[in-house]
């Protein structure tokens, strides 16, 4: 078999069946590996606000986060590990009746909660630590402002954004699919996940890094007073805010993104026409 040899048909069956294999993965391995997808993405996510908290230019800065972050989903896909918004394609499974909705809800669940789990450990670690401290708390500062902007966008912007980031980030994960080596897969995935970080778009999992990462800033009293003197009001930069007005309308657009581009594929796609 060529290295790349999988047309979208066979993209699609391959899936079908990794995605049953998912469903059916004991509860351990399947926590351990979900936590793992979490860390990724947040280091993901702490590697790119220190690579720009200093720019200036938005431009620029969104073109270094589009050519970085990235390799977060690169080693999520080499390594095997377990991502909510990836398995949003185990919609392809459901569909080729390979599982249940139970079982790929079973599934999701746990991921989910696994994920957010190993964020949260890369953000208590990286702000507790003092992986923060850059230019006298600088990097703090610009991963509040980071936080707060997410916590203050209006419901139907983030689940629009959320929406077309899990379009993107699934169509890179089955565009990995279509090579068997370790390059092309990494290029293949990176191309959509660099399209949906420059244009700003709304992933569940990297906001579990993202705005705890600024909360916990907050209660760090150096960095709240760095907040106070920057102008920063920290007001709207809550639990409540992140969990009802981020991250529910991001989580829901993530699912229906990549559930809608899951069974488009196997629609179009599918063996069986």
């Amino acid at each position: 078999m060529n290295q790349l040899s999988l047309n979208p048909s066979e993209i699609v069956g391959k899936y079908a069946d990794i995605g049953a294999g998912k469903t059916k993965r004991a509860l351990r391995p399947l926590i351990l590996l979900g936590v793992l997808a979490g860390v990724l993405i947040a280091l993901g996510c702490s590697a790119t606000n220190t690579a720009v908290y200093g720019m200036q230019d938005v431009w620029t800065a969104r073109m270094v986060l589009g050519l970085l972050f990235p390799f977060g989903l690169g080693m999520v896909v080499l390594m095997g590990a377990e991502l909510f918004t990836g398995n949003s394609l185990i919609v392809i499974s459901v569909l080729e009746k390979k599982c249940s909705v139970g079982a790929m809800l079973r599934s999701w669940g746990i991921v989910y909660a696994a994920n957010f789990a190993g964020a949260l450990l890369v953000a208590a670690g990286c702000v507790y630590f003092g992986q923060l401290q850059y230019s006298g708390g600088q990097l703090a500062l610009y991963t509040m402002r980071c936080a707060l902007a997410k916590c203050t966008m209006p419901f139907a912007n983030a689940f629009v954004m959320g929406f077309f980031c899990n379009v993107l980030v699934c169509l890179g994960v089955l565009m990995a699919m279509v090579s068997t080596d370790a390059a092309s897969r990494i290029i293949a995935a990176f191309l959509p996940v660099c399209y949906f970080v420059i244009s700003g778009f709304e992933h569940c999992v990297a906001n579990m890094y993202y705005i705890p990462a600024g909360l916990m800033a907050k209660t760090v009293p150096a960095y709240a007073q760095l907040a106070a003197q920057a102008g920063l009001d920290l007001s709207q930069l809550t639990v409540s805010r992140f969990l009802a007005g981020n991250l529910l309308p991001v989580t829901l657009g993530n699912i229906l993104g990549g559930a809608a581009i899951g069974a488009l594929m196997w629609y179009c796609h599918r063996t069986k026409q």
